[in-house]
């Protein structure tokens, strides 16, 4: 006679059983647009994808007039699934209204991307070529989210393996021995060819550079503290300045043109004792003159003049200041285009101190967040499968940021393994795609899917525009018309409770509405 345990403990190994064999029967055969649900127990789920299947946004067509299509992703497992409503002639009479005022225009969207570290490329590459395919068209192609920016880093960064610049030899001040890495030539270049091969449209590269070669600097070292020898005008500095001249000139060998420059990733970190990887110190100051003696005529005299070039590529708390410094001077400002900057700390740095501040100051400088990703700090370190708390990190950062005349959006790392790297100082974090290797699956997290919903629809040149609100709410939102004159609104419910509401469009009624506690929703119609 069994007993009643035993019986248990086997009816649990049989219900496993038979999820494990449905869960890999779903991968093969489910509908193409089902997410393939998998709970590691941080909150929320993964989506599972391979070789031979994976969900898709698939492609975004305008509803008939009168109509809405919604798209919604929520804590409890729904991933950008799509319904379509008709606009209302009267009112709905929910409590809360939320009324689109074209007529209040602000800035135009540029858009939103990542960026092909070593590390990223390893983990694509670590992929079946199929895999390897069904990732990039989630991030690139018409069927996936349509990421427009990628950002490159200019030799080693912490998200590689191994350290290393382009010209390594000693007093090399001509760059005669200037040379791409293997991580360029056979990872790198090849994975943002076969990217724009599936994007529909030209991607906008740009590229930062961590250090300096040791040999340039005032360290001799890449990593910790150390800014570059000499003075701006000087011959380590003009060497410096044509480095990122000799970077753009080799990638077009390749046929990859880039859309911009930072003028040098953090570049407070160079000024800190004892920091743990790859850095290059510039103040304010020194960043600066070495724009107007060096960098700023290199490009200009350049084949790649219309190259624009972002300064700071730190974090927003050091704004305005940064950009009063740099701006305030003539011949600095007259080759810079925008403000670069990442979006840790932001907790201290109020965005409407920072960034509206800044915008007011010089609204003629574009301002684009360059880094973000979640996982980076000591308390809540490395990758997290499945955590929406860390969707709705993202999805409240890119409304504030864009509420506060940012026109784009750049994660960090396309794709990590399950321990946040590779990373040589063990810097792990998190990324919107996991990849599993071992099994050949890529897991999309909460954040790729936070991402999607403003990479997908806010087209490049997509206006924001006012909204206003009936009452007091709870609802984060943004608002914009396309070029093709139609509606994007997006909104971002943190609370435990559902949120009722009407939005009305003056052109065409009132839209009834829900937004789903921990949900983000992203609503669009023709005006036409």
């Amino acid at each position: 006679m069994i007993c009643c345990v035993c019986c248990i403990d086997l009816l649990k190994r049989y219900v496993d059983l038979l999820f494990y064999l449905y869960l890999s029967a779903c991968l093969f055969i489910c509908p193409a647009d089902d997410c393939q649900a998998l709970n590691f127990g941080h909150g929320s789920v993964v989506c599972v994808c391979n070789a031979t299947y994976c969900d898709s946004v698939s492609r975004t067509g305008l509803p008939d007039p009168g109509q809405f299509l919604s798209y919604v992703s929520s804590k409890t497992g729904s991933r950008l699934v799509k319904s379509q409503g008709q606009f209302q002639k009267n009112s709905t009479g929910a409590a809360l209204r939320i009324t689109l005022n074209p007529s209040q225009k602000y800035q135009r969207i540029k858009g939103f991307g990542g960026a092909m570290t070593d590390a990223a490329a390893m983990n694509i590459l670590s992929l079946s070529s199929r895999a390897q395919d069904q990732l990039l068209r989630q991030y690139f192609s018409p069927d996936g989210i349509e990421y427009r920016f990628v950002r490159v880093p200019m030799a080693s960064c912490d998200f590689s393996t191994r350290l290393y610049t382009y010209a390594d030899t000693p007093g090399d001040y001509d760059l005669q021995n200037f040379t791409l890495a293997e991580e360029d030539i056979h990872m790198k270049i090849p994975l943002l060819q076969r990217a724009q091969a599936l994007s529909a449209q030209p991607l906008n590269l740009f590229a930062s550079a961590w250090s300096a070669p040791a040999w340039l600097k005032t360290s001799g070292a890449l990593i910790g503290k150390g800014s570059l020898k000499g003075k701006p005008g000087g011959k380590e500095h003009k060497t410096w300045a044509q480095y990122y001249i000799r970077f753009l000139e080799e990638y077009e060998k390749y046929n990859l043109s880039f859309w911009g420059l930072t003028s040098g990733n953090e570049p407070t970190a160079g000024e800190m004792t004892n920091y743990s990887f790859q850095a290059l110190g510039f103040t304010p100051e020194t960043q600066r003159d070495w724009i107007a003696l060096d960098l700023g005529p290199g490009l200009h005299s350049s084949s790649f003049p219309q190259t624009r070039l972002m300064i700071l590529d730190d974090n927003r708390l050091l704004l305005p200041h940064w950009a009063k410094v740099v701006l305030s001077d003539v011949q600095a400002a007259r080759y810079v285009h925008g403000i670069g900057f990442h979006w840790y700390l932001n907790n201290i740095a109020p965005p409407g101190i920072t960034l509206t501040t800044t915008h007011h100051l010089y609204p003629e400088y574009f301002l684009f967040a360059t880094e973000a990703c979640a996982g980076w700090s000591p308390l809540d370190r490395g990758v997290r499968l499945g955590s929406w708390d860390r969707a709705e990190d993202y999805a409240h950062d890119i409304i504030q940021d864009l509420n506060d005349f940012v026109t784009g959006w750049t994660d960090w790392n396309l794709a990590l393994n399950q321990d946040g790297g590779p990373n040589w100082v063990k810097n792990f974090v998190d990324s919107p795609i996991i990849v599993d290797s071992s099994k050949d699956v890529f897991y999309k997290q909460p954040t790729f899917y936070s991402m999607a919903h403003f990479s997908k629809f806010l087209w490049e040149g997509s206006q924001r525009v006012g909204v206003s609100f009936s009452q007091h709410n709870s609802l984060e939102i943004s608002a914009y018309i396309r070029p093709d004159a139609s509606a994007v609104l997006i909104i971002l419910n943190r609370s435990e409770e559902e949120v009722q509401f009407e939005v009305w469009d003056q052109t065409l009624g009132f839209l009834p509405g829900s937004a789903p506690p921990h949900s983000i929703l992203t609503l669009l119609w023709s005006r036409r």
